[in-house]
């Protein structure tokens, strides 16, 4: 099984994200697909160069899987069990985009006429740049050089499909601990989607003093969680006087997508 690590993929926060120094992808970096099982999908993402020489990307697909210590494992296309990357048709495999123009990209999903199929499957497909002196380029440039250290940048879209209304995520509390800094106090939990299907957590952890009061609801950054990835989440504490607080962690995926636990704090 061939990993590759070390590559940190961006969910949509914007719409517009850097390539390198002169392409950018446009319409954000998560498309999502629901279907039932037989039927197809297309969908569409852009790529504009803003340089007055014309710019090559290639594109291929990978799995994608996180874990909540930071690893992110992207292997092979199809090898993990809730890959949809064999549903996905992706052509051509290089883009050449004209000097500070625009070029479309295509893909379409097929989901399998497959009855078993439950929640979500996702996979990745990379968009890559390509130096004119490059021997995979297919500019033609001059000046090929055969050896040296060239920087590589990448972006990865995040293609999700769900099966119908099917599956339902699931989330593991797996752990939590208060983390001191120099100026800062975090609360850090590490939670995992046990369930079948992709949910965005928003964490909150609301505290109570001894007297049953509250004191204050506090929350972390947003994440997606996928089936069987798992998530750090950082609530910052530093506002909150040392004593012993009740907590409870409410984790929310939109909907009834409702999951609680209750936590003992010692700040101290």
């Amino acid at each position: 099984m061939n990993y590759k690590s070390g590559f940190v993929a961006l969910c949509v926060l914007l719409c517009v994200f850097p390539l390198s120094a002169a392409v950018t992808v446009r319409g954000g970096l998560t498309y999502e697909h629901t279907l039932a099982p037989g039927q197809t999908a297309e969908g569409v993402f852009e790529l504009f160069n803003t340089d007055a020489e014309a710019q090559e990307v290639k594109l291929y697909q990978t799995d994608y899987f996180f874990y909540a210590d930071g690893r992110v494992l992207y292997s092979d296309p199809g090898l993990l069990e809730r890959s949809n990357a064999r549903w996905i048709s992706l052509t051509p495999p290089t883009v050449v985009i004209p000097p500070r123009e625009s070029v479309k990209v295509r893909y379409t999903v097929q989901m399998p006429q497959d009855n078993t199929l439950e929640g979500s499957y996702w996979s990745m497909i990379m968009v890559e740049g390509v130096a004119h002196d490059s021997p995979e380029s297919t500019q033609g440039g001059e000046g090929m050089i055969g050896l040296g250290v060239r920087q590589v940048f990448r972006y990865g879209i995040q293609v999700i499909t769900n099966v119908g209304n099917t599956g339902a995520p699931k989330i593991r509390f797996a752990s939590s601990r208060l983390v001191k800094g120099e100026n800062a106090r975090d609360l850090v939990l590490d939670l995992e989607n046990t369930g079948t299907r992709w949910i965005r957590a928003a964490v909150t952890a609301e505290l109570y003093d001894s007297s049953g009061s509250s004191v204050g609801k506090f929350e972390a950054d947003p994440l997606r969680l996928y089936p069987g990835t798992s998530g750090r989440f950082k609530i910052d504490l530093s506002s909150v006087p040392n004593r012993t607080y009740k907590a409870f962690i409410l984790v929310d995926g939109g909907g009834s997508e409702l999951f609680g636990a209750n936590i003992t704090l010692v700040i101290e």
